[in-house]
């Protein structure tokens, strides 16, 4: 394969990673220009317990997914309330009595159960779906046999993970060593064969991959990220719940594919999964913001299913649309809309009725937003430093930076053909309006003031 053909098939492939995108920064300014105490520190961090769960509960799927045979895991969302009612009944019975023992058993009981998923697939020769639909009954009765109704009380060592109030929660720790682990898995030889797999297993056998073995490390893979889900899931709700687990199942599968991963398998990445998760959420968090009154959780599950239609569409689409975007990176539409939404959260969460006392005229607060500075997770912050970050200047100081960062992106990435005007137009409209919301002549005063 020559160069340009190599280049040519790595925009295709990452070329389904623009639908997400456009759709998370679409959302995200919506949800900004509706409610922007989103950006703030108790806002991301409430976001952050909320989206955890989806978005493990989405890399679990992951990797059985690329194996192909259309091995979409429906028990997934039993599987979580499964750990989390087992965990819930062990831990009351003061079976384990460290964090330890609980990582331990939840990573295990994902593992054990997906390990028996995929031998019953591979020696008894059962379509993969008869077996997670299986599954998905069995493990729904036998959550309510464990527990009949919601109850129970999770570890006192994970009453302060639901809590919401800071950044840094553990469940962010969870969510980035996840993403971090499968970057480096998909860096490996075993998850080449497990692509090659997923895109013709009759070829990956003839060229010598064992396919067995291939299949159970996927499906194993895929026993730590439901474990780990279900920590999350039971640190969320702070105690046992037998039937919202299976809520996950749906809003899972419609993640990976709002994500870009082809459900016929040979396809997936784990930027694509996480925002299609963020963008089920924010879908959730923006309709939130809107009084539909008895009828939100239909407007909810319609959304949900219009938005996933619509970005199933684009993504057919994409390949006949090659001709015009194979010369736009993701990585180059992410910076770009990345460097819009900047400016507009700043607009947003900007006090303008501070300008009143230097003669600026303040305009009105539209009702119910907020003013608070973008950066408030410094608020832990020495004063001196939180002072530094609430600055217009210092503002103005990081999206310059920002464009600067981007250009020399797109320039280090770029050859003499894959930059279009047309991009270095979106960048120049991004540069101007994020300055034009920052350059404010009373703003700058009121900061060089002592």
């Amino acid at each position: 394969m020559s160069p340009s053909e190599a280049r040519a098939g790595g925009a295709t492939f990452d070329t389904f990673l623009l639908v997400p995108i456009l759709l998370f920064f679409g959302l995200l300014i919506v949800a900004v220009l509706r409610s922007p105490s989103l950006i703030t520190s108790s806002g991301i961090g409430s976001a952050e317990i909320v989206v955890a769960p989806l978005v493990l509960s989405t890399y679990a799927l992951m990797a059985t997914v690329v194996a192909g045979r259309g091995t979409v895991d429906l028990s997934i969302g039993p599987l979580l309330g499964f750990i989390n009612v087992t965990l819930v009944q062990l831990s009351a019975a003061h079976v384990f009595t460290s964090p330890i023992a609980v990582f331990v058993y939840a990573l295990s009981a994902g593992v054990i159960y997906q390990i028996v998923f995929a031998l019953i697939v591979i020696w008894v020769r059962v379509q993969p779906i008869i077996v997670s639909l299986s599954g998905f009954l069995a493990l729904s009765g036998i959550n309510l046999v464990i527990l009949p109704r919601p109850g129970g009380v999770a570890p006192d060592w994970m009453a302060d993970w639901g809590a919401g109030t800071s950044i840094w929660a553990p469940s962010l720790f969870m969510v980035a060593a996840a993403t971090l682990g499968w970057l480096i898995f998909s860096t490996t030889a075993f998850y080449g064969h497990l692509r090659m797999m997923g895109s013709d297993e009759r070829a990956a056998y003839t060229s010598g991959v064992r396919i067995g073995v291939v299949r159970v490390g996927a499906h194993v893979v895929s026993g730590l990220f439901a474990g780990l889900a279900a920590l999350s899931y039971t640190a969320l709700i702070n105690s046992g719940d037998p039937s919202q687990g299976k809520t996950y199942t749906l809003i899972s599968v419609t993640a990976l594919v709002l994500g870009g991963t082809s459900l016929m398998g040979g396809r997936a990445t784990v930027l694509g999964s996480l925002l299609g998760a963020l963008n089920l959420f924010l879908i959730g968090y923006v309709l939130s913001t809107f009084d539909f009154g008895a009828v939100q959780g239909f407007v909810t599950d319609l959304s949900y299913g219009v938005i996933l239609v619509l970005s199933l569409l684009l993504t057919v689409a994409l390949p006949y649309l090659h001709r015009w975007l194979r010369y736009v990176s993701p990585l180059q539409a992410f910076v770009v809309l990345g460097l819009v939404f900047t400016g507009v959260a700043l607009h947003a969460t900007y006090d303008y009725t501070a300008l009143a006392p230097f003669g600026g005229a303040a305009p009105a607060a539209a009702p119910g937003w907020i003013a608070t500075p973008p950066l408030e997770q410094v608020e832990q912050a020495p004063n001196f430093l939180r002072s530094l970050f609430s600055t217009r200047l210092s503002q103005l100081a990081v999206l310059l930076l920002a464009i600067v960062i981007a250009l020399r992106i797109l320039v280090s990435q770029a050859d003499a053909r894959r930059v279009t005007p047309l991009l270095y137009a979106a960048i120049a409209i991004g540069g101007v309006l994020g300055v034009w919301l920052l350059m404010d002549t009373n703003a700058f005063v009121s900061n060089l003031r002592p």
